[in-house]
């Protein structure tokens, strides 16, 4: 299962989670979710399907090889949805209505389809 501690691994750091974040997420302790990480055991069922709803993946793409490798686009769709799900619901409003200004903003600018050019992986450069 060392290729299944690579993909947790991967599926984290595109989200921006540390291992102890996935961990207290899935209701784990680190140590426990350590030993998944290294290949040193291997979870349950009932685990796994915790540990790929916390990161966003299927059991599938957790535990086969070659997964975990996404677009820029898709893990930085990946990493908003995993920081939305934590927030507050005065927060989550918040973040929900911005995002519908800036559709509607893009849609009314003339971007057209929705994509844009910009690199997800350099989102803070016109911060």
């Amino acid at each position: 299962m060392l290729q299944f501690g690579k993909n947790l691994r991967a599926r984290a750091r595109a989200l921006h989670l540390t291992d102890a974040e996935v961990a207290r997420r899935a209701g784990l302790n680190e140590r426990r979710y350590g030993f998944y990480v290294t290949g040193d055991r291997e979870p349950d069922l009932a685990t796994l399907m915790k540990i790929a709803g916390v990161l966003q993946s299927t059991v599938d793409d957790l535990v086969k090889p070659g997964s975990g490798s996404t677009s820029p686009r898709g893990r930085a769709e990946a990493a908003l949805l995993s920081a939305a799900k934590v927030l507050d619901d005065h927060h989550f409003a918040l973040l929900l209505k911005t995002a519908e200004v800036f559709a509607v903003h893009q849609r009314k600018s003339g971007y057209g389809n929705g994509s844009t050019q910009h690199d997800p992986e350099n989102i803070n450069e016109t911060q």
